[in-house]
């Protein structure tokens, strides 16, 4: 019996191409960086304490992780690379940072208070600076608040970092390269107050891959992580910059198996809506996924799936948990057969970007939200 068939569906996480893609970075960087994997919001999908694992068995030297619930998590199952927590921690929880040696973030006076307040010391923080992304970080008039964190010796400043707001969506990177100005004018700035953190990182997987300059001392492996590029303007920028030799490997197969095969007439319907009427004789397979499941209900009439490393175009409405499939012309296409949602079957591949491209969302999306209640089955690893 195999290690799917008490599930519906199920997601593959390829141990070996994950290990590559953090290698090729690893290699990239060279010896003298950190290397942080992200593995929020469940590896990008993909399974945080496995790929957290092996990623780090692969090259990497620190994990990053949205919240500290996962943080917790990683430390519990006896993860103990250094971890750093992207998000706003609770002030109730920042002893359990200090306890289990986990680096927060903090980006703004509010945080900066609520740490005085708790009377915790030992922290280690990395200060988010705003460049112009304009979400969470210390703007510029905000910077007198940061050396008070310095006070009493409570807290070890231990990083400052920042995030590009459109380096993956445009092979235009002057905004850019306005926004490493101005990490470098804060780093410049905080340092003459006496703020000099040891650990400055500002490149994400697309700054990584177009701009050494960004590289500082440690850089967050993303989306790339996983074998997706950011975005296709980073794949042409690279292409410009020959950066040739970066290959990505996608970690991720979705897949499920046909639940039921009905034949249909000229004229009948398939779904809610009535939205699919049959012209032909035609084979119609149930698939028991659903945009529960993650599979977005914009695919409907529009997509496809593979069985038998062909397509398979979706037919009607995608349901909570069900869709269907047209497998008049896929020779062997009975109940049971494996149906691939997204990655490869023979000689046909269903990738994240294609997916997306369905829907009019980013792979991002794609991968994070697929099965998100199934656990993740490992292979080659």
């Amino acid at each position: 019996m195999d290690a799917a068939s008490d599930r519906l569906s199920w997601i593959e996480t390829d141990a070996s191409a994950l290990k590559h893609n953090v290698q090729t970075f690893r290699r990239l960087i060279g010896p003298d960086r950190k290397l942080l994997v992200v593995v929020k919001g469940n590896a990008y999908g993909h399974c945080m304490m496995s790929c957290a694992r092996i990623a780090l068995e692969s090259g990497a030297d620190w994990l990053g992780v949205f919240n500290i619930q996962e943080a917790l998590a990683l430390r519990l199952a006896k993860v103990e690379a250094p971890i750093l927590v992207f998000g706003p921690t609770p002030q109730s929880l920042l002893a359990d940072a200090v306890r289990k040696s986990i680096s927060i973030t903090v980006g703004s006076p509010y945080a900066v208070q609520q740490i005085l307040d708790s009377g915790v010391s030992g922290l280690k923080v990395h200060l988010k600076i705003e460049t112009g992304t304009n979400r969470q970080g210390f703007q510029v008039q905000d910077f007198q608040e940061i050396p008070r964190l310095l006070s009493g010796g409570m807290v070890e400043i231990e990083g400052m970092y920042t995030h590009f707001a459109d380096i993956e969506d445009t092979t235009d990177h002057s905004y850019a390269e306005e926004q490493l100005a101005r990490f470098r004018a804060a780093a410049d700035g905080l340092s003459a107050m006496g703020v000099n953190p040891s650990v400055k990182h500002s490149a994400c997987s697309a700054a990584t891959i177009l701009f050494p300059d960004t590289h500082f001392d440690m850089v967050r492996l993303g989306i790339a992580a996983y074998g997706m590029w950011s975005s296709k303007e980073t794949l042409v920028s690279a292409r410009q910059l020959q950066r040739e030799n970066i290959e990505l490997k996608p970690v991720m197969t979705w897949k499920t198996r046909i639940a039921q095969v009905k034949n249909l007439t000229p004229g009948e319907y398939v779904g809610y809506g009535r939205t699919y009427k049959a012209t032909r004789n035609m084979h119609l397979a149930v698939i028991p996924v659903g945009y529960a499941n993650g599979y977005d209900r914009g695919i409907s009439n529009n997509g496809y799936m593979l069985v038998g490393g062909m397509r398979a175009a979706i037919c009607g409405r995608v349901m909570m948990n069900m869709s269907c499939i047209d497998v008049t012309d896929i020779p062997g296409a009975v109940e049971g057969s494996e149906v691939v949602l997204l990655g490869r079957q023979g000689t046909e591949s269903i990738s994240a970007e294609t997916m997306a491209s369905w829907v009019g969302s980013i792979n991002y999306e794609i991968v994070t939200r697929a099965e998100p209640d199934s656990s993740r089955i490992i292979i080659n690893g």
